[in-house]
């Protein structure tokens, strides 16, 4: 396996490795695992180091919404316009490209299901080109970025092996 590819692998697992914890599981020496970081960074492989988090342990209020966007392609851009526009919000999390019925998909956080349903209302549906929206709220969590949210739910899949 490419050195560069074992490292973002260990680091998506768990970004909190050292260079030298890395150093040690790939074999590398800390100044080349230092390098291949700065390079993957320089590069924009790698973007940002974050934590996963289960918001309903913690005394914050967080409501998570998937909302579903239809858009009118635009000449000359397509969907980037609407999509770029749509990620200046700051309670924007994410912003995909989907096949389907619609086109974009919008991950939203805030404080109440009704401050969503305002974005939605007032900053996200008058964009031009915004075609339409359908909002899924996000009830319960059972697993992100393949962590469980539950204790003891652990991956019971067979690991196959060729």
């Amino acid at each position: 396996m490419d050195k560069s590819m074992e490292i973002i692998d260990l680091l998506c697992e768990n970004s909190r490795l050292t260079e030298k914890q890395i150093a040690t599981i790939t074999g590398l020496s800390e100044e080349e695992v230092k390098n291949t970081i700065k390079s993957l960074e320089d590069k924009k492989v790698l973007l940002k180091y974050t934590t996963l988090v289960d918001w309903e342990k913690t005394d914050r209020e967080v409501i998570t919404a998937l909302i579903d966007v239809r858009v009118a392609p635009q000449q000359g851009h397509g969907f980037n316009r609407v999509a770029h526009r749509i990620c200046q919000y700051e309670e924007v999390k994410s912003v995909s490209l989907i096949s389907g019925t619609y086109d974009l998909s919008v991950e939203v956080e805030g404080k109440t299901m009704k401050e969503i349903a305002l974005f939605v209302a007032e900053r996200l549906a008058p964009i031009e080109g915004v075609l339409s929206t359908t909002t899924h709220f996000v009830l319960k969590r059972y697993k992100k970025d393949g962590v469980f949210y539950e204790e003891g739910q652990n991956d019971k899949r067979l690991v196959v092996t060729p």
